[in-house]
Formats: C-alpha cells, sequence, structure tokens
C-alpha cells in the first residue's frame, strides 16, 4: 500500500477532460453518447405513440362519424382562405395589447413594490386592481365592459366599437398577471443591489430605474412569454360582443355547413402561431437556465 499512489480530484478532473482519440475529452463523449441515447428514446417512444394512435383511433365504432363531422377535407380547404381575413383581425388585436399589456404590468408591478409612506394610496390601488382583475374570469370581464361601456356615450364614434373596448378588457385583465410576473422578478432582487445603490448615492427611484428592473426584466422573460401565448389564443374571447375574428367567421361556416371542419381550420391558424411563440419561449427558458446554472441535467 505504500507504493499506491492516491487518487486526487485534480487527477480525476485532469482524466476527465484529458482528449480521446476522437478528439473529443472523456467527459464532452459521455456527454455526446447521452445526448444521443436520449434523443433514440425520445424518437422511438413518440412513433410508437402515434403508431398506436394512427392504428387505434380510426377503429372506434364512431370514427367515420367524427371524420365527417370534424375532418372533412373538402371543408377544410374551402373554409380556410375564408377565414385568413378575420384571422389577421386577430393578430391586430393582439400586436396593439401586448405592448399595451407590458407597460400596464410593468406600471402596476412597481406601484405594487414602492416603499414610501406617501405612496401607500398608489400601493394599495396596484394591489386592489390585482385582486379584483384576477378573481373575475377573462370572458366575463369582457362580456361587462364590452357590452356596458360603450352604453356611456349617445354617439357611435370609433371608440364605441366592440372591439375597442374587448381590447381593453384584454390589456386590463393580462396587465394583473403580468404585474404579479414583473413583481416576482422584482422581488426576486436581493437586497444588497439595493443597498449597495444606495451606498453609491442612488435615489430609490434611480435604483429602481437603473438597478433593480433591468435585472427582474431579464428573469421573467420567459414566464411573460407564457403570458403572452396565452393572450393569442385567448383574443377569440372577442368574438363573443360582435367582432367577427376567425373564431366567430368559423362559427358562421359551421351554420352554413352543418360540419365542425371549419372549427379545426381556426385551430391550425391558431397554431400556426402558438406553436413557434411557445419554441421561442422554451428557447428563453433553456438559456436562462444556462445562464444561471451552467449545467442542465437530463
Amino acid at each position: 500500500m505504500t507504493g499506491s499512489t492516491p487518487i486526487t480530484s485534480d487527477g480525476a478532473d485532469a482524466r476527465a477532460s484529458a482528449p480521446s482519440r476522437s478528439g473529443l475529452s472523456r467527459r464532452a463523449e459521455y456527454d455526446l453518447r447521452q445526448r444521443r441515447r436520449s434523443t433514440l428514446v425520445a424518437s422511438v417512444s413518440t412513433v410508437l405513440v402515434v403508431a398506436a394512435i394512427i392504428l387505434f383511433v380510426p377503429m372506434m365504432p364512431g370514427w367515420d362519424r367524427v371524420r365527417a363531422s370534424f375532418f372533412d377535407w373538402e371543408t377544410f380547404t374551402d373554409s380556410l382562405p375564408k377565414l385568413w381575413k378575420p384571422f389577421w383581425l386577430n393578430i391586430r388585436i393582439f400586436l396593439i395589447c401586448a405592448p399595451c399589456i407590458v407597460v400596464v404590468g410593468m406600471l402596476v408591478a412597481v406601484a405594487r413594490g414602492v416603499r414610501s409612506p406617501a405612496l401607500f394610496p398608489l400601493r394599495l390601488f396596484a394591489t386592489v386592481f390585482t385582486d379584483v382583475v384576477r378573481g373575475v374570469p377573462v370572458i366575463l370581464w369582457i362580456t361587462l365592459i364590452g357590452f356596458g361601456v360603450p352604453g356611456l356615450f349617445s354617439e357611435r364614434a370609433w371608440y364605441t366599437k366592440p372591439v375597442v373596448w374587448g381590447g381593453f378588457a384584454l390589456v386590463m385583465c393580462y396587465s394583473a398577471y403580468v404585474a404579479e410576473v414583473f413583481r416576482a422578478g422584482i422581488e426576486g432582487i436581493h437586497e444588497s443591489q439595493r443597498a449597495a445603490s444606495r451606498s453609491l448615492g442612488l435615489s430609490s427611484s434611480q435604483t429602481m430605474r437603473t438597478v433593480v428592473l433591468p435585472q427582474a426584466v431579464r428573469r421573467v422573460v420567459p414566464p411573460l412569454m407564457n403570458d403572452m401565448v396565452s393572450l393569442q389564443k385567448d383574443v377569440a374571447l372577442v368574438s363573443i360582443i360582435g367582432p367577427v375574428e376567425a373564431l366567430r367567421r368559423a362559427g358562421i361556416l359551421v351554420s352554413q355547413s352543418f360540419n365542425f371542419t371549419p372549427y379545426v381550420a381556426a385551430a391550425v391558424l391558431f397554431l400556426l402561431v402558438s406553436i413557434p411563440l411557445t419554441r421561442l419561449t422554451d428557447h428563453l427558458m433553456a438559456r436562462e437556465r444556462r445562464r444561471t446554472s451552467g449545467t442542465a441535467v437530463s
């Protein structure tokens, strides 16, 4: 035993990082094998599940009726072009509401985090706003605001259109949820950051604007994107107060053809937008995970 050399951690690390015949380190080769194995297992399981669905679903006794009612190809190709223009209204509502939601949500989150006693009424209002708005379903807010507020005006103008107040209801509802996302990011910043900023002579507002908010926003981008994905789908709820967007137009086509395939066509259009947004969210979450932890364990 006297002639044996103890294995140190430095020696183990050196062997793990030593290049192999392929030119990669042993650690890199191991990670590559694990990724290939994971990819193979995922591919095989996916193929088996898809094959089971394709094989067994058509064997169900009511499949012929469902296929004729929901997956009629002729009805699909006929209704899809008729849904593009109404779907563009969904996109426009989303593009207008999304930046408004981010701005209002940020203001509400900052208001909830004020610490000055003189600004307590502002903090109380922000707290009541988030509690009340999040406590009522979005579809109910759209109904109340979309039918109620235009009745306050006697003349007919652009600001009395249902689509305007439907968009306002979406901004109000999602601002409450986004405000909580921003507030979680703000409160996640360690107090030492504020203390260091104050020791450098920054005021409370300067600390919030130049130190806290930039870090908080970077942390909450992935969950914020999840809210944007939900918003893109919930824009269809505006149809309940009158605007003819993709969902309402699909309903009209269904009533004309007595076939539910137009709803499937509308779903495909929504998927064309939601799936890229979802993949972007996953990418941002993975990048944030790598930035904060350095490694990802499968």
